[in-house]
């Protein structure tokens, strides 16, 4: 009872702050918008707001998030992983802090500064921009801001350390004997980091793909600062459906199909990772059961 009554303060924040809110806004997604100047109404409940999103003027916006979501969030673990290995594995110990403190540097600055920046460097008649054209990089202004490649490295810069943090984690907890006897059996440096490193740094490398996927999906901030026409991401819609439009009922509808993608998605690459590693834990089950 003791434990029971230990959890309930969890419980009751869960409740209060995301079951509550998200069954709000799928009350919502199943209204309408009454008139001009009224948000929304329930007393004819229906899935058109839910058509209405999923029409090819929203549809192409799902598609755009759903790339951004992905090759960003496989960018930053190419890019993280490496930098994390070094930190928690080839850096000396005495300087793992200061290595830590640099991840950690960008999150000290606000978000939408930080991505207001970006737009600064990425204008086409900013100081990168005139930079590049003086050293005959590129022939004219470069043209990469309001555009998806903005957006992707936005979210990349912005993300990358919610990546590297859990890998480095993941990364320190492998303890060094256990390399060293890989070796010693003969694996080289990329054997040992593949068969050894990775499959037990795996709940660090599954934490840091969720912390970045899943709020790099209903990011509006870096797509509204870089992105402009053609970088549109779903939450920048659904913040503009609440805020602009005033048509909560639409706005509720794309949250919840926004809600539902991240979750099949996650749901499609956790069986499609359980499939390519059948074949290894079989092997593995074959040499322990010889053994």
């Amino acid at each position: 009872m003791r434990k029971v009554a230990l959890a309930l303060p969890a419980w009751a924040w869960l409740v209060v702050f995301f079951v509550v809110p998200i069954g709000v806004v799928v009350w919502y997604s199943f209204g309408y918008k009454p008139s001009i100047f009224a948000t929304n109404a329930n007393d004819k409940l229906s899935f058109d707001r839910y058509i209405e999103a999923l029409s090819p003027t929203f549809f192409a916006t799902f598609q755009n998030t759903l790339w951004v979501g992905i090759a960003g969030t496989v960018l930053c673990l190419l890019i993280g992983a490496p930098v994390a290995y070094w930190i928690a594995i080839k850096c000396a110990p005495s300087r793992r802090s200061l290595m830590l403190v640099l991840v950690m540097v960008p999150f000290w600055t606000n978000f939408l500064v930080r991505t207001i920046g970006w737009q600064i460097i990425l204008a086409p008649e900013g100081w990168f921009s005139h930079a590049l054209q003086a050293i005959g990089v590129i022939p004219g202004p470069l043209n990469l801001l309001n555009s998806r490649g903005a957006v992707l490295l936005g979210v990349v810069y912005n993300y990358l350390p919610l990546m590297i943090l859990p890998l480095f984690v993941a990364f320190d907890r492998v303890s060094g004997p256990l390399r060293e006897a890989s070796k010693d059996l003969g694996a080289n440096s990329w054997t040992t980091f593949l068969r050894i490193t990775v499959p037990l740094a795996q709940p660090g490398i599954i934490a840091g793909v969720l912390l970045v996927y899943i709020p790099l999906m209903g990011d509006y901030i870096t797509a509204t600062v870089l992105g402009g026409a053609k970088g549109n991401m779903v939450g920048q819609i659904v913040a503009s459906q609440f805020q602009t439009a005033q048509n909560w009922a639409l706005g509720s509808a794309m949250a919840v199909l926004l809600i539902l993608i991240i979750g099949l998605s996650i749901a499609v690459a956790a069986g499609l990772i359980w499939l390519i590693s059948l074949p290894i834990r079989r092997r593995n089950s074959l040499v322990l059961g010889e053994a």
